[in-house]
């Protein structure tokens, strides 16, 4: 490179009255030059693909349709950064994520322990009305006959079944963590508490001050308190769980990146109990968010506005004849390329159809590999079969054996399909190796492949999103309302939820006599039976 001569931007003699300074600039600029490599070192690393995930990556979310199908398997990348470099968003990601959790725990653990203290309360202050008096004034008692007896049983299984009912209606583990409190849970536990109290403050007067002599009447009064307590627990059943039971709104559920839409109806909730059960069924009905199909749209449509260029020759400070002519030949351009934009439609009915060819063909060698990889392993079961019981191969063993007679179709079709960043080594290979346990056909194998399934089907990590956010106008402790809309949003995209109310069905009977559906056959002379 000393001996080229630059042109650009400089005389030819200028070039040459430097010639005569190279000399000393030589050792100057390899200084330099290793001090720019030693700098470029520090910041720039050179990343191979992961030695556990060889086959899979992301390298072809972007550009997949204009490289060939060997693409990305010797391919390193450069990045400007270092391998456990952060950027300034991912420290604010990671510290609102750091300060949302801690705040959710501290609400989830505040919630628990006054659960805890109020069902202790509940299930202590029966017994501690029938043991204080034993231990207060036990010698101005009067003796408990058979009733009394009889009592002590129906106040042990009595609470035994609240026991039991508590536990199974509120001491579940949470299906999610919600911004506002539950109302109806909160007015609940309010009512309980409430109810305890003005027990114990009724007990207080009548009974302690007063120190009763009739113990019975003391139990009969723990017997009321529990029977009580069992009819609050059968409204928290009412109030809770059978009023969201039958349907009342229909919700109109669409992802806001491609359209995909789902309905579902629900009963009385909130906005916020009715957002946890909408994201409960976008896991299991939803396919997974895949933006690479989107990132493909957008480049067909950037490549189609990129035909539409204007020029102005004469630049801004033109005469009006030159502007005048300039102006019809931008009209001229634009009507041209208004010509061309109106037969994009052909480009793109070519586009897809040839997607769509490359996809059944990589589909056809995925399959036929998958046959003659299980028909493979269908013969060494044959022949494991006959020897000894300590050299039988396992699953896992068998898939990774005749996994790499499959992995170049399946990472052809995966490429082509879009879904390499859906599927890693290991989760396929665990996947075979399952179906190899269970003595699963290779159509059966294949169909997590070929169509995108729910999101659940796919790992925690594939997700895109571990927390959702949810924004309405509306209270989110308000109860579903016609003409509601709020959204569920996560990092790349968000659910925008509609709500529509049920029509009312009117039915109407019109009954029909049996005699008219009766008709008479009249037969002529003339006619032949």
């Amino acid at each position: 490179m000393d001996t080229e001569s630059t042109y650009s931007g400089y005389s030819y003699h200028s070039g040459r009255s430097r010639g005569s300074h190279r000399h000393g600039e030589r050792s100057r600029d390899r200084h330099k030059s290793r001090s720019k490599d030693s700098s470029r070192s520090e910041k720039s690393v050179t990343i191979n693909a992961p030695p556990a995930e060889p086959l899979l990556g992301d390298q072809s979310m972007r550009g997949e349709e204009m490289q060939d199908d060997n693409w990305g398997e010797t391919t390193t990348a450069v990045t400007g950064t270092s391998e456990h470099s952060l950027s300034q968003e991912d420290i604010v990601r990671i510290s609102k994520d750091l300060d949302d959790s801690v705040g959710l725990d501290c609400k989830h653990y505040l919630s628990v322990s006054f659960s805890v203290i109020l069902g202790l309360l509940v299930l202590l202050t029966p017994l501690a009305f029938l043991v204080l008096p034993h231990l207060l004034w036990p010698e101005r008692l009067r003796v408990c006959g058979t009733a009394c007896e009889g009592l002590f049983i129906s106040v042990a299984f009595k609470l035994l079944i609240l026991l039991l009912a508590v536990w199974a209606l509120f001491f579940r583990p949470p299906r999610a963590g919600m911004p506002r409190i539950f109302v109806f849970r909160a007015l609940l536990s309010t009512l309980v508490f409430l109810f305890v109290l003005s027990y114990w403050l009724f007990y207080g007067v009548r009974i302690f001050d007063t120190k009763d002599e009739d113990y019975q009447g003391i139990v009969q009064y723990a017997v009321s308190l529990v029977d009580a307590l069992l009819f609050i627990h059968y409204l928290a059943i009412v109030l809770l769980e059978l009023r969201q039971l039958q349907p009342c709104f229909s919700l109109c559920v669409t992802r806001s990146t491609d359209g995909e839409t789902r309905h579902y109806n629900l009963g009385q909730l909130s906005i916020q109990r009715a957002a946890v059960a909408v994201l409960e069924n976008y896991y299991r009905d939803f396919p997974v968010h895949n933006p690479a199909l989107l990132t493909a749209s957008k480049s067909r449509a950037a490549k189609h506005l990129a035909g539409l260029k204007v020029y102005n020759v004469d630049g801004p400070g033109g005469n009006n004849a030159a502007a005048g002519i300039a102006q019809s030949q931008s009209r001229a351009m634009i009507a041209a390329a208004a010509r061309r934009r109106d037969t994009s439609h052909n480009e793109l009915y070519y586009e897809e159809a040839e997607h769509e060819r490359r996809v059944r063909k990589r589909k056809a060698r995925l399959v036929v590999a998958v046959e003659e990889a299980f028909t493979h392993i269908r013969r060494l079961q044959e022949e494991e079969q006959k020897k000894s019981p300590g050299e039988i191969m396992d699953p896992r063993e068998a898939a990774q054996a005749i996994f790499p007679s499959m992995a170049r179709a399946l990472q052809k079709y995966l490429r082509t399909t879009r879904q390499q960043h859906c599927h890693s080594m290991e989760s396929i290979q665990q996947h075979l190796a399952f179906c190899i346990t269970h003595n699963m056909t290779p159509k059966a194998f294949l169909e997590s492949y070929l169509m995108p399934g729910p999101t659940l089907q796919y790992g925690r990590e594939r997700w895109l999103a571990h927390q959702w956010t949810l924004i309405s106008e509306a209270s989110v402790t308000s109860g579903l309302k016609e003409g509601t809309v709020f959204l569920l949003k996560c990092i790349d995209f968000s659910l925008v939820v509609t709500t529509k109310k049920i029509p009312y069905i009117k039915l109407s009977e019109e009954f029909i006599d049996p005699k008219s559906h009766k008709f008479v056959l009249r037969l002529q002379s003339e006619t032949s039976v």
